[in-house]
């Protein structure tokens, strides 16, 4: 067993009975192809129980800063996490994210670059509509609808893939293909909140 699928058991068996998930909307996923998957950020537990959740196994762009933690930088690359550099154009994890894609594999990422204080939904950064507009994935939105709270209900919601043809066909920029995914995340926010 790799390190992934022995995270993957380990986290189901310490967070499902603390937060006892409600999964809405798995059947969404693409069961093949790339998948970029894009969430609402509003705990440092989203990465794990996103990874859990979803049907396939996720590559999350992590913050480079942790990368350099003596423990994590051992672990992360095992559990398929990648550096980004924060706060400037990356190439590297912009090239990484393409390739993992082009494999058809799933790449998870939290758009608003941080998380939320107060749970609601920021703007979203530009990185998510760069892979969304120059890879031919398919593009989910992820709610994780909170609080993380001991013994209640945390709800994780997989929305439809959103359609990107259109933006890819009229060059959008990236900043308006993210717009775009952040209005979709925020609708299943409000739907199921």
């Amino acid at each position: 067993m790799n390190l992934y699928s022995f995270g993957k058991k380990l986290v189901t068996v310490v967070l499902t009975p603390i937060y006892r998930f409600k999964v809405v909307g798995r059947e969404n996923f693409p069961k093949e192809g790339g998948v970029l998957l894009c969430a609402n950020h509003i705990s440092l537990l989203d990465p794990p129980v996103v990874g859990l959740t979803a049907r396939r196994p996720v590559s999350f762009m992590a913050k480079e800063e942790l990368f350099r933690m003596p423990v994590l930088k051992k672990i992360l690359p095992k559990v398929r996490a990648f550096p980004v550099k924060r706060g400037m154009s990356d190439r590297e994890a912009l090239r990484n994210g393409l390739k993992i894609l082009k494999e058809n594999n799933v790449i998870g990422l939290f758009p608003e670059g941080t998380r939320s204080k107060d749970g609601e939904l920021k703007k979203g950064l530009a990185g998510a509509g760069f892979f969304a507009l120059r890879s031919e994935a398919a593009v989910v939105p992820c709610a994780v609808i909170g609080p993380y709270k001991r013994f209640k209900r945390l709800k994780v919601v997989y929305g439809k893939p959103i359609p990107m043809e259109e933006l890819r066909a009229k060059r959008a920029s990236a900043d308006e293909a993210t717009e775009v995914i952040m209005s979709h995340i925020q609708n299943l926010i409000d739907n199921h909140r």
